[in-house]
């Protein structure tokens, strides 16, 4: 029988293998939903709902919930944290921090529920999905760490980043930055880019292995070290302090809804 489950802790990580030691390959945040596939001893197999990725999760950081609940949240007006963290208090009275990108399903004068617990937060710090700009959103993570696997502005990586900005405006996108590169249309040269569109770039072996969010002049958001802001043209990144191209230009893709 098909399990599923939600997240209702700030953060949890998703690892490569079942292990405490195995890298952090990807992140829940609070409210995404899972489906489990597989069980060893503690840990969970699982896949997100929202772009089916893989991953082991420590089955004590996660809300068991029935298939009914699992369809309710999926199906429900989604609204997401717009700050770094809020603060939501459940009716118990205990207190969570909520990340930015954190998913609350059915809000109701900032009162929301999950399998039965009833939550309540600031009207001030949640938005319903898509009532904000796409690059409106990309400037609230500058300056945010890199993290492998990481979602949220306290440590995100670049397919995270993309992926979270544009969950947020109601768009599911894949994971990694190879999976990306293949969603949404081809524009072919850069001067006919538009802000908002996605340039992915590559390695020397041609593997896709970072993407970023194109802005206006010339310019393109990305995480690399930090969330910054760079310079972009037909060849790359060009990082003004190095003074040196940082990444090479593979391809350029307009996400439609």
């Amino acid at each position: 029988m098909q399990e599923f489950g939600v997240c209702e802790l700030s953060m949890v990580p998703v690892r490569k293998q079942p292990s405490e030691t195995s890298e952090m390959v990807n992140q829940l945040l609070f409210g995404d939903l899972i489906k489990v596939y597989d069980s060893q001893n503690n840990w969970l197999l699982i896949h997100t709902y929202h772009d089916d990725y893989e991953g082991w999760i420590d089955k004590n950081m996660i809300t068991n919930i029935n298939k009914t609940e699992f369809k309710r949240l999926a199906n429900g007006k989604p609204s997401f944290v717009i700050e770094a963290s809020a603060k939501a208090e459940s009716e118990t009275n205990t207190q969570l921090n909520i990340p930015r990108g954190g998913r609350l399903t059915d809000v109701n004068d900032g009162n929301f529920e999950i399998s039965g617990n009833r939550y309540s937060i600031d009207n001030n710090l949640f938005i319903q999905a898509g009532t904000i700009s796409l690059t409106d959103l990309a400037m609230r993570y500058l300056g945010s760490p890199y993290m492998w696997g990481g979602r949220s502005p306290f440590g995100i990586d670049c397919s995270g980043l993309i992926q979270i900005i544009f969950k947020m405006i109601d768009m599911n996108l894949k994971r990694d930055a190879s999976q990306q590169a293949e969603q949404g249309i081809n524009i072919d040269f850069i001067n006919e880019s538009k802000e908002g569109d996605l340039a992915f770039f590559d390695n020397s072996e041609g593997k896709i292995i970072h993407v970023g969010i194109i802005l206006k002049d010339n310019r393109i958001l990305h995480a690399s070290g930090t969330v910054r802001i760079d310079k972009l043209d037909h060849h790359g990144i060009f990082n003004d302090s190095q003074n040196k191209y940082t990444h090479n230009l593979r391809i350029i893709k307009r996400i439609q809804s």
